[in-house]
C-alpha cells in the first residue's frame, strides 16, 4: 500500500509537469562532462582557488539523495562515472526552474549546468545556474538493496542493483577491460579474431549436451554451438594459422556458482605449436592481465592469495592423484583395482567403465578442490579427450591440459589431432558411447574429417572460460555476479519486494 501510495504522488506530479507544458522525457540535453572529470580536475584545489575558475560545467544523471534546506537544497547526482554534488538555491535559478525542482523525486534523471565550488566541509559541487529533468521516474528506487538476502532478486532487475551498488558497476568495467587486454595480447602475438557459426548442422568441439533450435526457411534443425573448435580449426587447415574467438557458447547443462548455460569463452588455435607451448603462453596472459589491473601478479580470490608468478605447478592427472589421495600407483593402471578404489571413496562407478573414465571420476570429485595455486594437469585419458592428440610415449593419455586455480577449471588445451583415420575412430568410439546412453558424447562430423584430410598442420588450440576468468580477477563468489543478466528460472517468485526510499533522501 505504501508504495502504491508512492506512485499514486509521482503520478501526480507527472500531470502537474505535463500541465505546465514541460517535457518529461526531453533529447536535446548537451553534457560537457562527468562527475569523474570534474574530481580529477578540481578535487584535491581548496575554494579560494576555486574562485578564480569562471567555466561552467554541466553534469547529467540519476538523482540519488535530495536535502532541503528551505530556499537552498544540496542534491546528489550520479553518473557513470560516480557521484557529484549539485547545490540549489531559489535565488540562482528561474522561477520555472525552481518550481520544476520542487516536483522532482529521488531516482529521476536530471541535466544541471554552473560553476564549481566547494562547501564548507570540502565537498565538490556544482553550484547549480540550470536544472532540467530529462526522464521521470514512476517507480521508487529501493531502500536497502544491496542488503537484500533473495540475491535472484538484484540478477532479475540488474537495472536496480546497477544503480544502488556501484560495486557491481565497477565489475564490469572490469570485465570489459580484461576482455581488451586479451585482445592486445593476442593482436601482440599475431592472432587475427574470427567469427564462427552460433547455429550448427552439428553441435561439435566438446562433450556437452546442446540446445536446440529449428529453421524454418531452410527446413531443418539446427544446434547452438557448445564450442567453436571445429570451424576454427578449419580456418587453421584453410591457412589462418593463428586465430582466436571471444564469444558464446551454449551448453544444456546444470546451473551453479561455476556454470551458467550460456557462457563467454575464447577458443585459440596456433600452428606449428603443442600443449606444452599454450601453457607458456597462458602463463604470460594471465601474468600480463594481472599485472595490467592490479601491478603485480598477485591477487585476492574470496580470502586466499593467488600467486601467478612463473613458473605454474605441471602434473599429470595419475600424479595428481597419487599425491592427494595416498594411492598405490599400480591401483590407477589396473582397471578392477580403479574400481575398487574408486567405491571405497564413496563413488558410483560401473565395473565395466573404461579406465580412463575412472580415472577422471576419482579426479573431478576428489582431487581438483585442492589445486588452489595455478595448476596444469596433464596426460589426460584418450576415452575422455576425442579431438586431443594422442601422446607419442603413451598412446593411451593425450598431449593435454587443464588450468586449475581455486580448484576449478578456467582452461582447456590439447595438442590438435590432425590425423583423420584417429579421428574418425575417436568419432566413432564416441557414437558407440551415444548408443548406450551418453547424451553428451561426440556426433560424427563426416565434413570435418574430410577437412583433416587436406592437412592441418600441427596446431595447438585452448580454450579459457571468460566468465571464470573474470570472477577469480574481481573476486567474485558467483558466475552470476560477472554476467549482467545470467539464466533464471521465469516461473521463480521473486521474494518481498524492495522496500521503497524515503522520498527526499537515501
Amino acid at each position: 500500500m505504501e508504495e502504491s501510495e508512492l506512485i499514486r504522488n509521482r503520478k501526480e506530479k507527472i500531470a502537474g509537469i505535463r500541465a505546465a507544458g514541460i517535457d518529461l522525457y526531453p533529447n536535446d540535453a548537451r553534457v560537457k562532462n562527468t562527475s569523474a572529470e570534474l574530481r580529477a580536475r578540481f578535487g584535491d584545489l581548496e575554494q579560494e582557488s576555486l574562485t578564480q575558475v569562471e567555466e561552467t560545467f554541466s553534469l547529467a544523471g540519476r538523482l540519488m539523495a535530495i536535502r532541503n534546506f528551505g530556499k537552498a537544497s544540496f542534491v546528489s547526482i550520479q553518473d557513470r562515472k560516480g557521484r557529484l554534488q549539485a547545490f540549489i538555491h531559489k535565488g540562482l535559478i528561474t522561477e520555472e526552474d525552481y518550481a520544476l525542482f520542487k516536483r522532482l523525486d529521488v531516482g529521476d534523471i536530471v541535466y544541471v549546468s554552473g560553476r564549481i565550488f566547494k562547501t564548507k566541509t570540502g565537498e565538490l559541487t556544482i553550484e547549480a545556474r540550470e536544472i532540467r529533468l530529462l526522464a521521470k521516474s514512476i517507480h521508487p528506487l529501493p531502500e536497502k538493496w544491496h542488503g537484500l538476502t533473495d540475491v535472484e532478486t538484484r540478477y532479475r532487475q540488474r537495472h536496480l542493483d546497477l544503480i544502488m551498488n556501484p560495486d557491481v558497476k565497477e565489475v564490469f568495467y572490469k570485465r570489459s577491460r580484461i576482455i581488451k587486454l586479451i585482445r592486445d595480447f593476442m593482436e601482440e602475438r599475431d592472432f587475427l579474431e574470427v567469427e564462427t557459426p552460433m547455429m550448427q548442422a552439428q553441435a561439435g568441439g566438446a562433450a556437452a549436451k546442446p540446445f536446440k533450435t529449428y529453421h524454418n526457411a531452410l527446413g531443418m534443425e539446427l544446434y547452438m554451438r557448445i564450442a567453436p573448435e571445429l570451424y576454427l580449426k578449419r580456418l587453421v587447415t584453410g591457412g589462418l594459422e593463428r586465430v582466436y574467438e571471444i564469444n558464446r557458447n551454449f551448453r544444456n547443462e546444470g546451473i551453479s556458482t561455476f556454470h551458467n548455460p550460456e557462457f563467454t569463452m575464447m577458443e585459440f588455435y596456433m600452428a606449428y605449436a603443442t600443449y606444452e607451448d599454450l601453457m607458456d603462453l597462458t602463463e604470460e596472459l594471465f601474468i600480463f592481465i594481472a599485472r595490467n589491473l592490479f601491478g603485480v601478479p598477485q591477487f585476492t580470490y574470496q580470502g586466499t592469495e593467488i600467486d601467478l608468478k612463473s613458473p605454474w605447478q605441471r602434473i599429470t592427472v595419475k600424479e595428481a592423484i597419487i599425491q592427494y589421495l595416498d594411492v598405490a600407483p599400480g591401483v590407477l593402471d589396473d582397471q578392477s583395482q580403479a574400481v575398487v578404489f574408486s567405491r571405497q571413496l564413496g563413488l558410483e562407478v560401473d565395473e565395466k567403465e573404461a579406465l580412463g573414465k575412472i580415472l577422471m571420476i576419482i579426479f573431478e570429485e576428489r582431487v581438483e578442490k585442492n589445486l588452489v595455486q595455478p595448476t596444469f594437469v596433464t596426460q589426460y585419458p584418450v576415452e575422455v579427450s576425442p579431438l586431443s592428440r594422442r601422446n607419442t610415449l603413451n598412446p593411451d593419455f593425450t598431449d593435454r591440459f587443464e588450468l586449475y586455480i581455486c580448484g576449478k577449471e578456467i582452461a582447456n588445451a590439447f595438442s590438435e589431432l590432425n590425423d583423420p583415420e584417429d579421428q574418425r575412430g575417436r568419432f566413432l568410439m564416441q557414437l558407440r558411447e551415444r548408443e548406450a546412453g551418453d547424451e553428451e558424447a561426440h556426433q560424427m562430423d563426416e565434413d570435418y574429417i574430410k577437412t583433416l584430410e587436406y592437412a592441418m598442420p600441427p596446431t595447438a588450440g585452448e580454450g579459457i572460460g571468460i566468465d571464470r576468468l573474470v570472477m577469480l580477477f574481481t573476486d567474485s563468489a558467483s558466475i552470476r555476479d560477472v554476467i549482467l543478466f545470467p539464466q533464471l528460472r521465469t516461473n521463480t517468485p521473486l521474494s518481498t519486494p524492495p522496500l521503497p526510499l524515503k522520498e527526499r533522501e537515501l
